[in-house]
């Protein structure tokens, strides 16, 4: 009887050392673009913190009526409880630094961010332009650091009800 060659069933040892050094060189590769990445990207809790203040201070200002009401006073000071319209927004946070309460107290933790608001008349598509309002909220953190995040920008549009 002819012996027939075996057919043998696995790898042998330096096929796996082969497939085990391909393997590690692709992890290497995989965890130094990681690490690229997430040194030089921004810190996502601030980018979360920032829209978190644009957003809150949008919904607050689109709450407002649009126009003053006959009788409705004129705010006299800085603090966010006398607006009363969303025209009393126009100019807030240009001399403030961090964020405040609407009472005008400034909130722990959160003095390295700053807002300012804009609001202008503007002319929308079949809406005149003393009917449509344009607001603008733009929300920065300070520092020095070149990772920080830009600006985030917030626009929106409010038109007379009536």
């Amino acid at each position: 009887m002819l012996n027939k060659p075996r057919r043998s069933a696995g790898v042998t040892l330096v096929e796996l050392i082969v497939a085990l050094v391909i393997i590690g060189v692709a992890l290497a590769g995989m965890v130094a673009v990681y690490t690229a990445t997430t040194r030089s990207s921004t810190d996502p809790v601030i980018v979360q913190q920032m829209e978190a203040i644009a957003d809150n201070m949008m919904e607050e200002i689109l709450m407002k009526p649009f126009a003053r009401q006959p009788g409705m006073p004129a705010p006299a000071a800085a603090d966010r409880v006398n607006y009363n319209t969303v025209s009393d927004y126009d100019g807030y946070g240009a001399n403030l630094q961090g964020i405040r309460d609407v009472e005008g107290n400034q909130i722990p933790g959160l003095e390295r961010y700053n807002v300012a608001v804009s609001v202008k008349s503007t002319t929308l598509t079949n809406v005149p332009s003393p009917d449509a309002l344009r607001i603008v909220v733009t929300v920065t953190v300070s520092g020095t650091d070149p990772s920080l995040p830009k600006p985030i920008v917030l626009t929106g549009w409010r038109t007379n009800p009536s």
